[in-house]
């Protein structure tokens, strides 16, 4: 067996990721002194030539593409005992998948960063390749010198030359985000396979969900109701199951995108600078857990003096298990159907909650200010270590400290000096007597410098 501590020239650091026919590795090549990463067949496969020739045949797919928005291949070798592996480009910045985990994205964003893969998938076309198995993990981010992103389309794994593609075929491909052309054996396809699969990553970047079959999609205004009416015309375009009926290449996919991204304020250039880390604060957390509010609009609220004072209004969850009292200037919009504590990291449900704001519009962009309150029931997970791994890029993390009051205990982490001069409060909650359960995670957006927390959290009732 070859040792794990270097392959060829190559310094291995540690393992990137796994799957049912390789292993990627980051590495460090010495020689020129950058990190790189390296892809090695699985030594259960090495004895079938079927699997060693799909696997040397993408790295030359790879090479074959030569372009800046797919991965680029450097080198190829064999190991001493037989096996061959590839090193490729190392993307540094992560996936797709990373950037939704916490939940959907702001649009223009969504909007742009699909671009981008359709754009990638653009240039394997021209190249003569369908990709057949685009989705969020095969959509990574590389940083560039400038400190912007780059996507990069990787893992041609299931990748076909078009010639080969437009005749007969096996079905291929990942659930959610594969064209029915692709999912029985004997199809033939071409690049409009991609474009399904481009408009599912879409669609999941704007809702935090995977697209159902073809044919029963749930349009994504449902789940996200402040999404614009033409941006949900042209992601289901792309996800029509009739190929006909599609966007004609993933190039004329990418165009409306980034016609609709600038419409919604955002650049269209090759650099990302508005994409925002793995759990990056209120711009990802908040704005998936709007959109698991489901389809309970904003309304204006009444003022509602039950709970805290004159100054304070009671806001209720559909449910009418959760209240709490804010500041009256806060109370203008609610949401309040619930919420996927998925979109925190815990196991997926629909759990009661709400979210009320001055401006809901403004709650899932750091630069502008709102003052609101979201409140998630969780009846399973631990909620002090999903907040725990939060993080605000463009906020000053300034600790955090224990809460104790009469129904609940807990921890607050607080971020000042955030780009609308505001802060942010992340609170896991405890009963404070009985049972450990539920436990609820509170999160506080206000504009200035002024402490609003403790209040909220001590008017706090869940039944």
């Amino acid at each position: 067996m070859h040792s794990l501590e270097r392959i060829g020239r190559y310094r291995l650091q540690r393992r990137l990721g796994s799957g049912a026919f390789a292993t990627v590795w980051l590495a460090h090549d010495d020689e020129l002194q950058a990190p790189v990463a390296v892809k090695v067949l699985a030594e259960n496969w090495a004895h079938r030539l079927d699997v060693r020739d799909r696997f040397l045949s993408e790295a030359r797919l790879l090479r074959r593409a030569g372009s800046s928005r797919v991965v680029q291949v450097y080198d190829i070798g064999e190991l001493p005992d037989g096996r061959p592996y590839f090193v490729m480009e190392y993307a540094d910045a992560g996936t797709l998948a990373d950037l939704v985990a916490a939940g959907p994205l702001p649009v223009p964003e969504a909007l742009t960063l699909t671009a981008q893969a359709a754009w990638s998938a653009a240039a394997l076309h021209e190249a003569g390749i369908v990709h057949r198995d685009i989705k969020p993990t095969n959509v990574l981010l590389h940083t560039a010198p400038d400190g912007g992103r780059r996507v990069l389309l990787a893992d041609l794994g299931l990748a076909k030359s078009l010639a080969q593609a437009s005749v007969l075929t096996l079905a291929a491909g990942s659930a959610g985000y594969q064209p029915p052309e692709q999912a029985e054996p004997g199809e033939g396809i071409d690049a409009r396979a991609d474009v399904y699969s481009l408009g599912a990553v879409g669609y999941e970047l704007v809702t935090g969900s995977v697209p159902g079959p073809p044919g029963r999609i749930v349009p994504p205004r449902r789940l996200r109701p402040d999404l614009g009416e033409d941006v949900e015309r042209a992601l289901l375009r792309a996800l029509e199951p009739d190929r006909e009926r599609r966007w004609p290449s993933a190039g004329a996919f990418a165009q409306e995108l980034e016609r609709l991204a600038a419409r919604s304020g955002t650049r269209r250039a090759g650099r990302l600078d508005g994409v925002r880390g793995r759990l990056n604060g209120v711009t990802l957390l908040a704005a998936g857990l709007l959109a698991a509010a489901l389809a309970a609009g904003a309304v204006t609220l009444m003022l509602d003096r039950s709970g805290g004072g004159a100054r304070d209004t009671t806001v209720h969850d559909s449910t009418g298990r959760v209240s709490v009292a804010v500041p009256a200037g806060w109370a203008k919009e609610l949401r309040d159907a619930g919420w996927d504590p998925g979109a925190l990291g815990l196991p997926k449900g629909h759990e009661p909650g709400l979210v009320v704001a001055d401006r809901l519009a403004n709650w899932s962009d750091l630069s502008s200010g709102v003052d609101g309150v979201f409140v998630g029931v969780a009846e399973h997970g631990d909620v002090a270590a999903r907040v725990d791994a939060l993080t605000h890029s463009g906020c000053h993390y300034a600790g955090s400290r224990d809460f104790t009051g009469v129904r609940w205990h807990g921890t607050v982490r607080t971020w000042t000096g955030c780009r609308d001069g505001g802060s942010v409060t992340e609170s896991a909650l405890r009963p404070a007597t009985g049972p450990d359960r539920p436990q609820v995670y509170v999160q506080v957006r206000r504009q200035g410098a002024a402490e609003a927390t403790d209040g909220v959290l001590r008017s706090l009732r869940v039944t």
